[in-house]
Protein backbone atom coordinates (compact mmCIF):
# COMPACT_ATOMS: atom_id res chain seq x y z
CA UNK A 1 0.00 0.00 0.00
CA UNK A 2 1.15 3.53 -0.81
CA UNK A 3 0.48 5.78 2.07
CA UNK A 4 2.61 9.20 0.48
CA UNK A 5 0.01 11.86 1.09
CA UNK A 6 -2.15 13.31 -1.93
CA UNK A 7 -1.53 16.89 -2.22
CA UNK A 8 -5.06 17.77 -0.88
CA UNK A 9 -4.29 16.07 2.00
CA UNK A 10 -0.88 17.54 2.13
CA UNK A 11 -3.05 21.03 2.54
CA UNK A 12 -5.21 19.69 5.33
CA UNK A 13 -2.73 18.41 7.31
CA UNK A 14 -0.56 21.74 6.87
CA UNK A 15 -3.77 23.65 8.01
CA UNK A 16 -4.50 21.37 11.04
CA UNK A 17 -0.41 21.29 12.06
CA UNK A 18 -0.75 26.03 11.48
CA UNK A 19 -3.88 25.48 13.67
CA UNK A 20 -2.18 23.51 16.57
CA UNK A 21 0.93 25.54 16.75
CA UNK A 22 -0.79 29.09 16.49
CA UNK A 23 -3.77 28.52 18.29
CA UNK A 24 -3.61 25.58 20.84
CA UNK A 25 -0.04 25.73 21.99
CA UNK A 26 0.00 29.43 22.87
CA UNK A 27 -2.82 28.90 25.31
CA UNK A 28 -1.37 25.89 27.14
CA UNK A 29 1.17 28.50 28.29
CA UNK A 30 -1.23 29.98 30.41
CA UNK A 31 -3.27 26.40 31.66
CA UNK A 32 -2.35 24.11 33.88
CA UNK A 33 -0.46 21.33 32.96
CA UNK A 34 -2.82 19.12 33.51
CA UNK A 35 -5.99 21.13 32.00
CA UNK A 36 -8.61 19.30 30.21
CA UNK A 37 -10.50 22.31 28.61
CA UNK A 38 -10.47 25.41 27.82
CA UNK A 39 -12.51 28.88 28.99
CA UNK A 40 -15.69 28.50 26.65
CA UNK A 41 -14.63 31.77 24.91
CA UNK A 42 -11.50 30.67 23.95
CA UNK A 43 -13.32 27.42 22.96
CA UNK A 44 -15.84 29.02 21.04
CA UNK A 45 -13.21 31.21 19.26
CA UNK A 46 -11.61 28.21 18.02
CA UNK A 47 -15.07 26.13 17.08
CA UNK A 48 -15.45 29.26 15.03
CA UNK A 49 -12.43 28.79 13.63
CA UNK A 50 -12.13 25.28 12.58
CA UNK A 51 -15.70 25.34 10.96
CA UNK A 52 -14.44 28.43 8.87
CA UNK A 53 -11.74 25.79 8.08
CA UNK A 54 -14.29 23.60 6.96
CA UNK A 55 -13.31 20.93 9.33
CA UNK A 56 -15.30 20.76 12.20
CA UNK A 57 -16.79 17.67 12.88
CA UNK A 58 -14.29 15.44 10.77
CA UNK A 59 -16.17 12.35 11.83
CA UNK A 60 -19.50 13.50 10.67
CA UNK A 61 -20.98 11.94 7.84
CA UNK A 62 -22.18 14.75 5.17
CA UNK A 63 -25.70 13.13 5.55
CA UNK A 64 -25.44 14.86 8.52
CA UNK A 65 -24.11 18.09 7.84
CA UNK A 66 -20.47 17.13 8.06
CA UNK A 67 -17.32 17.53 6.12
CA UNK A 68 -17.67 13.72 5.15
CA UNK A 69 -13.89 12.93 5.64
CA UNK A 70 -12.63 9.90 4.78
CA UNK A 71 -10.52 7.98 7.46
CA UNK A 72 -6.94 7.22 6.09
CA UNK A 73 -7.13 11.30 5.36
CA UNK A 74 -8.71 11.54 9.54
CA UNK A 75 -5.90 9.43 10.78
CA UNK A 76 -3.29 12.09 9.35
CA UNK A 77 -5.25 14.93 10.95
CA UNK A 78 -5.53 12.78 13.82
CA UNK A 79 -2.00 12.39 14.16
CA UNK A 80 -1.23 16.58 13.96
CA UNK A 81 -4.12 16.97 16.30
CA UNK A 82 -2.67 15.45 19.28
CA UNK A 83 0.79 16.99 19.15
CA UNK A 84 0.36 19.30 22.00
CA UNK A 85 0.32 18.48 26.13
CA UNK A 86 -3.50 18.03 26.36
CA UNK A 87 -3.71 15.66 22.92
CA UNK A 88 -3.93 12.32 24.35
CA UNK A 89 -6.92 13.35 26.79
CA UNK A 90 -9.09 16.11 24.27
CA UNK A 91 -7.02 16.89 20.73
CA UNK A 92 -7.20 20.38 20.16
CA UNK A 93 -9.91 20.56 23.66
CA UNK A 94 -12.29 19.58 21.06
CA UNK A 95 -12.21 22.62 18.89
CA UNK A 96 -12.67 20.56 16.15
CA UNK A 97 -16.31 18.85 17.09
CA UNK A 98 -16.69 15.48 16.18
CA UNK A 99 -18.96 12.94 15.96
CA UNK A 100 -20.17 12.04 19.77
CA UNK A 101 -21.58 8.73 19.75
CA UNK A 102 -21.32 7.20 16.24
CA UNK A 103 -23.87 4.51 17.29
CA UNK A 104 -26.52 6.91 16.81
CA UNK A 105 -25.80 7.54 13.25
CA UNK A 106 -27.81 4.18 13.16
CA UNK A 107 -30.67 5.55 15.64
CA UNK A 108 -34.17 6.48 14.37
CA UNK A 109 -35.48 9.33 12.86
CA UNK A 110 -37.23 9.94 16.27
CA UNK A 111 -34.01 9.72 17.92
CA UNK A 112 -31.47 11.57 15.57
CA UNK A 113 -33.94 14.45 16.58
CA UNK A 114 -33.50 14.28 20.53
CA UNK A 115 -29.58 13.06 20.43
CA UNK A 116 -27.80 12.82 17.34
CA UNK A 117 -28.47 16.53 16.10
CA UNK A 118 -28.44 18.28 19.51
CA UNK A 119 -24.67 16.46 20.01
CA UNK A 120 -23.49 16.93 16.75
CA UNK A 121 -24.79 20.99 17.65
CA UNK A 122 -22.59 20.79 20.46
CA UNK A 123 -25.49 21.54 22.53
CA UNK A 124 -25.82 17.84 24.05
CA UNK A 125 -22.88 15.62 26.17
CA UNK A 126 -23.17 11.95 26.08
CA UNK A 127 -21.64 9.50 27.74
CA UNK A 128 -20.84 5.51 26.13
CA UNK A 129 -22.01 3.21 29.44
CA UNK A 130 -20.31 -0.32 28.50
CA UNK A 131 -17.52 -1.24 31.24
CA UNK A 132 -18.60 -2.62 34.63
CA UNK A 133 -16.92 -3.84 38.11
CA UNK A 134 -17.16 -7.29 36.61
CA UNK A 135 -14.70 -6.54 34.10
CA UNK A 136 -14.27 -5.07 30.89
CA UNK A 137 -11.75 -6.66 28.43
CA UNK A 138 -14.52 -9.17 27.89
CA UNK A 139 -18.25 -7.25 27.58
CA UNK A 140 -20.11 -9.83 25.97
CA UNK A 141 -19.53 -11.86 29.10
CA UNK A 142 -19.06 -9.43 31.68
CA UNK A 143 -22.07 -7.41 31.41
CA UNK A 144 -23.97 -8.31 34.61
CA UNK A 145 -26.39 -4.96 34.00
CA UNK A 146 -29.69 -6.46 33.10
CA UNK A 147 -33.19 -5.04 31.25
CA UNK A 148 -36.16 -6.70 32.12
CA UNK A 149 -39.41 -6.06 29.99
CA UNK A 150 -41.89 -3.77 32.43
CA UNK A 151 -44.68 -1.94 32.44
CA UNK A 152 -44.44 -1.37 28.18
CA UNK A 153 -40.15 -0.51 29.03
CA UNK A 154 -37.36 -1.68 30.38
CA UNK A 155 -36.50 -1.65 34.00
CA UNK A 156 -32.47 -1.46 34.25
CA UNK A 157 -30.56 -2.57 37.22
CA UNK A 158 -26.93 -2.68 37.63
CA UNK A 159 -23.72 -0.61 37.37
CA UNK A 160 -20.77 0.80 35.19
CA UNK A 161 -17.61 2.23 35.89
CA UNK A 162 -14.79 3.87 34.65
CA UNK A 163 -17.22 5.64 32.32
CA UNK A 164 -16.03 9.25 30.99
CA UNK A 165 -17.76 12.67 31.09
CA UNK A 166 -21.00 10.83 32.79
CA UNK A 167 -21.72 13.50 35.43
CA UNK A 168 -21.67 16.58 32.42
CA UNK A 169 -23.32 14.23 30.41
CA UNK A 170 -27.27 14.57 29.25
CA UNK A 171 -27.77 11.31 27.88
CA UNK A 172 -25.79 8.06 27.59
CA UNK A 173 -26.09 4.80 25.51
CA UNK A 174 -25.79 1.99 28.16
CA UNK A 175 -25.69 -1.37 27.33
CA UNK A 176 -27.33 -4.36 29.12
CA UNK A 177 -28.13 -7.83 29.29
CA UNK A 178 -32.11 -8.85 28.00
CA UNK A 179 -31.20 -12.62 27.30
CA UNK A 180 -28.80 -14.51 29.61
CA UNK A 181 -29.57 -17.70 27.62
CA UNK A 182 -28.20 -15.75 24.73
CA UNK A 183 -24.26 -14.47 25.88
CA UNK A 184 -23.31 -11.76 23.43
CA UNK A 185 -26.54 -12.32 21.75
CA UNK A 186 -28.41 -11.45 24.63
CA UNK A 187 -27.12 -7.28 24.77
CA UNK A 188 -29.40 -4.44 23.57
CA UNK A 189 -28.47 -0.61 24.06
CA UNK A 190 -30.03 1.96 25.57
CA UNK A 191 -30.35 5.57 25.32
CA UNK A 192 -30.63 6.83 29.16
CA UNK A 193 -31.30 10.36 30.25
CA UNK A 194 -29.48 12.15 32.88
CA UNK A 195 -32.35 12.52 35.55
CA UNK A 196 -33.81 9.50 34.65
CA UNK A 197 -35.32 8.30 38.01
CA UNK A 198 -32.99 4.89 39.20
CA UNK A 199 -30.35 6.89 37.33
CA UNK A 200 -27.20 8.18 38.99
CA UNK A 201 -23.86 8.55 39.08
CA UNK A 202 -22.46 7.14 42.36
CA UNK A 203 -18.91 8.66 42.60
CA UNK A 204 -16.15 10.06 40.88
CA UNK A 205 -12.90 7.42 39.93
CA UNK A 206 -9.36 9.64 40.39
CA UNK A 207 -7.12 8.31 37.94
CA UNK A 208 -3.55 9.00 36.67
CA UNK A 209 -4.80 12.14 35.01
CA UNK A 210 -4.52 13.93 37.50
CA UNK A 211 -7.36 16.95 36.82
CA UNK A 212 -9.49 15.08 34.66
CA UNK A 213 -11.78 11.46 36.42
CA UNK A 214 -13.70 8.75 35.13
CA UNK A 215 -17.46 8.06 36.93
CA UNK A 216 -19.06 5.09 38.67
CA UNK A 217 -22.73 4.83 37.64
CA UNK A 218 -25.74 3.13 39.78
CA UNK A 219 -28.66 1.70 38.17
CA UNK A 220 -31.67 0.87 40.21
CA UNK A 221 -35.24 -0.07 39.26
CA UNK A 222 -34.65 2.67 36.02
CA UNK A 223 -37.22 2.83 33.79
CA UNK A 224 -36.65 3.47 30.27
CA UNK A 225 -39.52 3.14 27.19
CA UNK A 226 -39.28 1.51 24.10
CA UNK A 227 -37.86 4.62 22.29
CA UNK A 228 -35.10 4.78 24.38
CA UNK A 229 -33.83 1.12 22.99
CA UNK A 230 -30.83 1.71 20.22
CA UNK A 231 -30.72 -0.69 17.42
CA UNK A 232 -32.63 -3.88 17.82
CA UNK A 233 -33.33 -5.86 21.23
CA UNK A 234 -30.73 -8.08 21.77
CA UNK A 235 -28.21 -6.67 19.26
CA UNK A 236 -26.46 -3.96 21.27
CA UNK A 237 -23.18 -6.24 21.59
CA UNK A 238 -23.01 -5.74 18.07
CA UNK A 239 -22.68 -1.82 18.07
CA UNK A 240 -20.32 -2.07 20.80
CA UNK A 241 -17.96 -4.47 18.89
CA UNK A 242 -18.20 -1.68 15.69
CA UNK A 243 -17.60 1.36 17.52
CA UNK A 244 -14.92 -0.18 19.11
CA UNK A 245 -12.41 -1.32 16.34
CA UNK A 246 -13.38 1.73 14.49
CA UNK A 247 -12.23 3.94 17.77
CA UNK A 248 -9.09 2.23 17.89
CA UNK A 249 -7.48 3.37 14.79
CA UNK A 250 -8.04 7.17 15.66
CA UNK A 251 -7.09 6.03 19.08
CA UNK A 252 -3.96 4.73 17.93
CA UNK A 253 -2.98 7.87 15.58
CA UNK A 254 -3.50 10.24 18.70
CA UNK A 255 -0.17 8.06 20.81
CA UNK A 256 1.55 8.34 17.55
CA UNK A 257 0.93 12.23 17.19
CA UNK A 258 2.26 12.75 20.80
CA UNK A 259 5.24 9.96 19.98
CA UNK A 260 6.33 12.12 16.77
CA UNK A 261 6.15 15.00 19.23
CA UNK A 262 8.27 13.55 22.06
CA UNK A 263 10.99 12.33 19.35
CA UNK A 264 11.15 15.97 17.94
CA UNK A 265 11.43 17.06 21.72
CA UNK A 266 14.25 14.76 22.05
CA UNK A 267 16.33 15.46 18.89
CA UNK A 268 16.82 19.12 19.38
CA UNK A 269 17.58 18.21 22.90
CA UNK A 270 20.18 16.18 22.29
CA UNK A 271 21.88 18.57 19.49
CA UNK A 272 22.08 21.59 22.08
CA UNK A 273 22.42 19.38 25.41
CA UNK A 274 26.18 19.19 26.56
CA UNK A 275 27.38 16.40 29.29
CA UNK A 276 31.07 16.39 30.36
CA UNK A 277 32.00 18.54 27.37
CA UNK A 278 30.46 16.36 24.61
CA UNK A 279 26.33 16.81 22.81
CA UNK A 280 24.12 14.57 23.88
CA UNK A 281 23.41 13.85 19.91
CA UNK A 282 27.44 12.51 19.51
CA UNK A 283 27.06 9.88 22.45
CA UNK A 284 25.78 6.36 20.97
CA UNK A 285 23.51 5.66 23.51
CA UNK A 286 21.25 9.03 22.88
CA UNK A 287 21.76 7.56 19.18
CA UNK A 288 20.02 4.26 19.89
CA UNK A 289 17.69 5.36 21.72
CA UNK A 290 16.05 8.07 19.04
CA UNK A 291 16.84 5.06 15.83
CA UNK A 292 14.53 3.11 18.65
CA UNK A 293 12.30 5.60 19.19
CA UNK A 294 12.07 6.17 15.22
CA UNK A 295 11.52 2.64 14.13
CA UNK A 296 8.98 2.30 17.00
CA UNK A 297 6.87 5.42 15.48
CA UNK A 298 7.54 4.41 11.56
CA UNK A 299 5.89 0.67 12.04
CA UNK A 300 3.04 2.18 14.45
CA UNK A 301 2.61 4.68 11.64
CA UNK A 302 2.27 1.74 8.81
CA UNK A 303 0.04 -0.56 10.76
CA UNK A 304 -2.90 2.23 11.69
CA UNK A 305 -2.88 3.66 8.18
CA UNK A 306 -3.04 -0.23 6.49
CA UNK A 307 -5.72 -0.14 9.52
CA UNK A 308 -7.37 2.96 7.70
CA UNK A 309 -6.90 1.84 4.34
CA UNK A 310 -8.84 -1.10 4.83
CA UNK A 311 -11.41 0.65 6.66
CA UNK A 312 -11.64 3.12 3.64
CA UNK A 313 -12.27 0.46 1.32
CA UNK A 314 -14.89 -1.57 3.44
CA UNK A 315 -12.99 -4.63 4.13
CA UNK A 316 -12.37 -6.67 7.41
CA UNK A 317 -9.97 -4.63 9.24
CA UNK A 318 -11.03 -5.78 13.01
CA UNK A 319 -7.75 -7.18 13.27
CA UNK A 320 -5.24 -4.77 11.52
CA UNK A 321 -7.11 -1.84 13.78
CA UNK A 322 -6.15 -4.46 16.85
CA UNK A 323 -2.57 -4.37 15.65
CA UNK A 324 -2.80 -0.23 15.39
CA UNK A 325 -3.58 0.25 18.72
CA UNK A 326 -1.12 -2.50 19.97
CA UNK A 327 1.53 -0.92 18.10
CA UNK A 328 1.03 2.51 18.32
CA UNK A 329 0.30 2.34 22.34
CA UNK A 330 3.18 0.03 23.70
CA UNK A 331 5.99 2.01 21.21
CA UNK A 332 4.15 5.34 22.12
CA UNK A 333 4.97 4.54 25.74
CA UNK A 334 8.43 3.67 25.04
CA UNK A 335 9.02 6.53 22.96
CA UNK A 336 7.92 9.15 25.72
CA UNK A 337 9.94 7.05 28.37
CA UNK A 338 12.93 7.41 26.38
CA UNK A 339 12.58 11.45 25.80
CA UNK A 340 12.23 11.85 29.37
CA UNK A 341 15.34 9.95 30.54
CA UNK A 342 17.15 12.21 27.57
CA UNK A 343 15.84 15.07 28.97
CA UNK A 344 17.31 13.77 32.09
CA UNK A 345 15.54 15.78 35.61
CA UNK A 346 13.48 18.42 33.37
CA UNK A 347 11.85 15.39 31.65
CA UNK A 348 10.20 14.86 34.59
CA UNK A 349 8.62 17.99 35.56
CA UNK A 350 5.57 19.92 34.24
CA UNK A 351 7.90 22.17 32.84
CA UNK A 352 7.20 20.11 29.72
CA UNK A 353 4.74 17.86 28.75
CA UNK A 354 6.38 14.65 29.03
CA UNK A 355 5.49 13.57 31.97
CA UNK A 356 2.12 14.12 31.44
CA UNK A 357 2.11 12.16 28.19
CA UNK A 358 3.84 9.57 30.04
CA UNK A 359 0.71 9.03 32.17
CA UNK A 360 -1.68 9.06 29.07
CA UNK A 361 0.17 6.66 27.85
CA UNK A 362 0.09 4.14 30.22
CA UNK A 363 -3.86 4.90 30.19
CA UNK A 364 -3.66 4.29 26.32
CA UNK A 365 -2.28 0.78 27.13
CA UNK A 366 -5.66 -0.37 28.66
CA UNK A 367 -8.17 1.86 27.00
CA UNK A 368 -10.37 0.72 23.99
CA UNK A 369 -8.84 -2.65 25.22
CA UNK A 370 -5.71 -3.64 26.84
CA UNK A 371 -2.92 -4.94 24.88
CA UNK A 372 -4.13 -8.39 25.78
CA UNK A 373 -7.13 -8.67 24.44
CA UNK A 374 -5.53 -6.78 20.83
CA UNK A 375 -3.20 -9.69 20.94
CA UNK A 376 -6.02 -12.30 21.44
CA UNK A 377 -7.92 -10.72 18.49
CA UNK A 378 -4.57 -10.91 16.61
CA UNK A 379 -3.63 -14.85 17.60
CA UNK A 380 -7.70 -15.85 16.69
CA UNK A 381 -6.92 -14.25 13.21
CA UNK A 382 -3.76 -15.99 12.72
CA UNK A 383 -5.18 -19.39 14.14
CA UNK A 384 -8.53 -19.51 12.80
CA UNK A 385 -10.84 -17.72 15.27
CA UNK A 386 -11.26 -21.01 17.42
CA UNK A 387 -9.55 -19.61 20.64
CA UNK A 388 -11.47 -19.47 23.56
Amino acid sequence: MDFEPTTEQRLLIEQVRRFVREEILPLEETLDPDASELPATDLARLVGKTKAMGLYGIDIPREFGGPDIDIVTRTYLAIEMAQHRAGLYVPCYGAFGGAGLAQLFEANDDQKERYLFPTLRGEKKAFFGLTEPSGGSDPARAIRTRAERRDNGWVINGSKIYISGADRAQYGIVFARTDAAKGRGGITCFIVDAGTPGFHVRRVVHTLRSSSYATELEFTECWVSDHQVLGEVNKGFAIANDRLSRQRIPYAAGCIGVAIKAQEMALEWSKIRETFGEKLANRQAIQWMLVDNELEIRTATYFTLVAAEKARRGEPFRTEAAMAKLLASENGGKVVDRAMQIFGGMGMTKDLPLERWYREMRIRRVGEGPSEVQRMVIARDLLGSKLR
